[in-house]
């Protein structure tokens, strides 16, 4: 056995993570009739199933839809990018693998793969043992397969997936109630639907309702037709969680050429310009919803409307926001007198202020830079266990080194998440980092991972053909 090691941090707080992920597993249609009634589970049937013969997720009709969320166990030559940021397992890391992946020779096993597949994403108690080490006391768990529930074309079928993926959530959550919370899934396609699974997960005491920021099938979800799911927010006190996505649009419907998010246009400007990497287009997918929705909501009164919604702003980094937002007030302050809309009851900074908090990965440095800003609106969000994932030590690493005052590192890093979902602080937490793991015999060493962070690490070449690394000429199969 090999010990992965880290330098020893310690930290004085509770963290909660407010935006992590869980990956829908095939039992959640095993155990849909138990929580389904009859017509429910019919209409569940033929809008999205997983289909436990063919491993195949059908969606309206179409099989092998979705992501691979249902994907469990690992796959030989291949490091599930849902499921690979567990405790220990880097970018760089990942990145090593992947490089291995390259070459048949080296390529993962399915037993190495089923190693990285990490099995907190689909199971609690595998969870709370990673989120010990992640430094991770409290966390909100949200699913995967978000650009797939507001296609579903059978409302009742989106009824009945909203409420079986929620049943399962709550399940999950079960393990340790005081840690582990669950973002619910709401039907956007009928508003009364949407609102009675609202007021159904409140009182399980589920803490945020779900949407997705897109105008999929005219269903932009600012539009008068939600009101009364807005006045459920405001009872009930759920926040409003808007959660961005890359736009494949692998589900829309035949004929149905509106484009329905500014994700869309960045992913056919990626494509149709010849570009190999589809990765490429999250550099801008989930601010560009992100950004859209929250213009939306400040400049045309969303929250005079209703005053006491509050919303979180979920995977969309928030480097952008303090531009955004400057942006807003001063069109606000030109075009005020020529608004056909009631004027706005303050800025729409200030309304931004007063009810929303944006997310922000570990990696991200800049809000450290600007904490008078940021001060009550920022929250971290891991984003485990998907590839880009990280640690509550890699978020603490960050600020500490832009000297972030530790006042600033308790808000961010737990106490405006906890003010915003109203759960109480516990009582004891995470002070000191793991710092050791095991690992077998066959995981990259320290001179394999830095080899594979040269860029030419990652171009496949033909037996024979000679590239230069570091000045050197080789020959192999892969750079």
């Amino acid at each position: 056995m090999l010990l992965q090691q880290f330098p020893p941090m310690t930290k004085d707080f509770p963290t909660f993570d407010c935006d992590a992920h869980v990956t829908e597993p095939a039992w959640i249609w095993e155990r849909a009739k138990d929580w389904l009634t009859k017509d429910e589970l019919e209409a569940l049937k033929t809008t999205m199933w997983f289909d436990a013969e063919t491993k195949q997720l059908i969606v309206n009709g179409h099989a092998g839809a979705g992501i691979g969320s249902q994907r469990i166990g690992g796959t030989a030559g291949f490091v599930n990018i849902l499921t690979s940021a567990g405790p220990g397992l880097k970018h760089d890391i990942q990145r090593a693998l992947n490089v291995r992946n390259l070459n048949p020779a080296t390529a993962l096993t399915k037993e190495q793969a089923n190693y990285i597949d990490h099995k907190g994403s689909y199971e609690p108690t595998a969870r709370l043992r990673d989120m010990d080490v992640q430094g991770i006391d409290q966390v909100m768990i949200i699913p995967t397969d978000i650009d797939t529930y507001p296609w579903l074309q059978n409302a009742v079928g989106a009824k009945a997936m909203c409420k079986a993926y929620n049943e399962w959530a709550y399940d999950y959550c079960q393990a340790d109630p005081k840690r582990l919370f669950f973002a619910a899934m709401l039907p956007m396609q009928d508003p009364g639907f949407a609102t009675q699974e609202l007021y159904r997960v409140a009182a399980k005491g589920c803490r945020v309702g779900l949407v997705r920021p897109i105008d999929a099938m005219g269903n932009y979800p600012i539009q008068p037709k939600y009101e009364r799911l807005w006045h459920a927010m405001e009872e009930t006190g759920v926040v409003y969680g808007m959660h961005p996505f890359p736009a494949g649009g692998s589900l829309k419907p035949p004929g149905y050429t509106e484009q329905y998010s500014g994700a869309e246009l960045i992913s056919r400007t990626v494509y149709s310009s010849g570009l190999p990497h589809f990765f490429l287009t999250n550099v801008q997918n989930f601010q560009a919803e992100a950004a859209l929705w929250v213009t939306m909501t400040l400049m045309s009164g969303f929250f005079d409307r209703h005053p006491k919604i509050r919303a979180a702003v979920f995977e969309a980094s928030s480097t952008w926001l303090s531009f955004l937002l400057d942006e807003c007030d001063k069109m606000y302050k030109l075009y005020r007198n020529e608004r056909q809309m009631p004027r706005l009851k303050r800025l729409p900074s200030e309304t931004f202020f007063e009810h929303c908090v944006t997310g922000f990965e570990g990696d991200e440095a800049p809000p450290s830079r600007l904490p008078e800003f940021y001060g009550n609106i920022l929250a971290w969000s891991s984003d485990v266990y998907h590839h880009d994932g990280d640690d509550v030590w890699r978020a603490i690493e960050t600020m500490r080194k832009c000297e972030l005052p530790e006042s600033y590192q308790r808000k961010f890093l737990g106490e405006n998440a906890r003010k915003m979902y109203r759960i109480d602080t516990p009582t004891t937490f995470i002070r000191d980092r793991v710092t050791s793991i095991e690992r077998p015999d066959w995981w990259p060493t320290a001179e394999e991972v830095q080899r594979s962070l040269e860029p030419e690490a990652g171009i496949v070449r033909r037996v024979g053909e000679s590239v230069r690394i570091n000045g050197h000429a080789r020959e192999g199969a892969r750079a």
